[in-house]
């Protein structure tokens, strides 16, 4: 089974993949995981995406397709994949429908994760993280408040800028921006579905599930 997830920031896309991806025996792909692995292995590809982000500039669709292609290839993507954080735009929709018909391959569903987006501003502002050792806790998920210490190491727990409430609704605005034409790209080719993301974990992973067992996918 080939799945795109894609949905706002803080929806959650990331733990549903890796859930997912063990229930279903498929490899989670993360565009961020396949730039630091490709420059870490010293692909082709690879060096020259650290030369452009050495330079401070962003990775251009046509190398990021690249790496795409090199992974969906290998042996661990031949029963399918979950795609997470690609495409954004229409136009690396557009090349990643390319590369699928070059490869001869087909996604069983594109699934948006939809929620309210002040309940991702209340889900991101309570993130806080250690200045020391990096581990991030939630004052809603874990029994400690705002003046505690790390648990792990002690360290002062902080509220990252990217966690502010006035950063946060930028961030949202700009995926409303980008991703919405991205959706009808997808609705158009008829392999859009569309899940809630506000109940627990479990709630979100089961409607997931219930949809890719349904005979409309």
């Amino acid at each position: 089974m080939r799945i795109i997830l894609f949905g706002p920031p803080g929806v959650g896309k990331g733990t549903q993949a890796k859930i997912l991806s063990t229930k279903l025996h498929i490899p989670h792909i993360s565009t961020g995981d396949l730039l630091r692995d490709a420059v870490n292995s010293g692909t082709e590809l690879g060096k020259k995406a650290k030369a452009i982000m050495d330079a401070g500039q962003l990775i251009s669709d046509y190398i990021m397709i690249g790496i795409i292609r090199d992974v969906l290839q290998t042996p661990k993507c031949s029963n399918g994949f979950i795609l997470d954080g690609f495409p954004r735009t229409v136009p690396q929709a557009e090349a990643l429908s390319l590369l699928m018909l070059e490869l001869k391959l087909r996604f069983d569903a594109v699934i948006i994760m939809e929620i309210d987006h002040e309940e991702v501003v209340k889900r991101l502002s309570s993130r806080l993280s250690c200045k020391g050792c990096g581990t991030i806790y939630n004052l809603l998920l874990d029994s400690l408040k705002s003046s505690s210490s790390c648990q792990k190491c002690g360290g002062e727990l902080i509220l990252r800028d990217d966690d502010k409430p006035e950063t946060i609704r930028k961030r949202l605005d700009v995926y409303v921006r980008s991703t919405s034409p991205v959706k009808e790209y997808y609705y158009r080719a008829g392999v859009l579905k569309t899940i809630s993301a506000e109940g627990s974990i479990d709630d979100v992973t089961d409607s997931i599930v219930l949809l890719l067992n349904s005979k409309h996918v």
